[in-house]
C-alpha cells in the first residue's frame, strides 16, 4: 500500500471522481505553488471504489466554486498542526466565472476579449449552465 506523509498544515481535496485530479491541478494552477503538491490517483474508497486524493503542504485559498463545477462531490479538508480543522462539502455553484468558455460564435465574448465568461446555474439536477448574455447551453459532463 503506498503511504504519502500526512500534513502538519495544508489543503486535502478529497473524494475527486477517479481521473478528474490533473484537471483540477491545472484548473487551480497548482503547478505555480512554491511548496509540496501530491496527487494520488486511483486510490481504494469504500464509498467510491477509487477516487483521487490531492495533498498541498500549505494553506492556500482554493477558488470553491470551480472545484463544484468539476466535481461537486468534493471534500475540502483544512488541517493546521496535524488536525482537522475544517471540512468542507462541496456542491453545484450558483455561478461561474472563467471557468467555461462560451461556444456562441455570436456572443459578446467571442468579439470582446476582455469580457469575463459568466456562467449561471439553470438546471442543478441535469448540471445545466447558461452564459448570461446570449443564454448559450453548457452541459456538464
Amino acid at each position: 500500500m503506498l503511504n504519502v506523509d500526512s500534513l502538519n498544515k495544508g489543503v486535502v481535496i478529497d473524494h475527486i471522481h477517479a481521473g478528474k485530479a490533473m484537471e483540477i491541478y491545472r484548473y487551480l494552477n497548482l503547478d505555480r505553488l512554491d511548496c509540496s503538491v501530491a496527487i494520488i490517483k486511483n486510490a481504494r474508497s469504500h464509498k467510491m471504489g477509487r477516487k483521487d486524493i490531492i495533498k498541498i503542504d500549505e494553506n492556500i485559498d482554493i477558488n470553491l466554486d470551480v472545484l463544484g463545477f468539476i466535481d461537486p462531490d468534493i471534500t475540502v479538508n483544512i488541517i493546521n498542526e496535524g488536525g482537522l480543522i475544517e471540512k468542507r462539502k462541496l456542491k453545484l455553484p450558483e455561478q461561474v466565472i472563467n471557468v467555461i468558455k462560451c461556444k456562441n460564435p455570436r456572443c459578446i465574448t467571442s468579439v470582446e476579449q476582455e469580457i469575463q465568461h459568466i456562467f449561471k446555474l439553470a438546471d442543478a439536477e441535469k448540471g445545466v449552465y447558461r452564459c448570461i448574455y446570449c443564454e448559450q447551453e453548457h452541459q456538464r459532463k
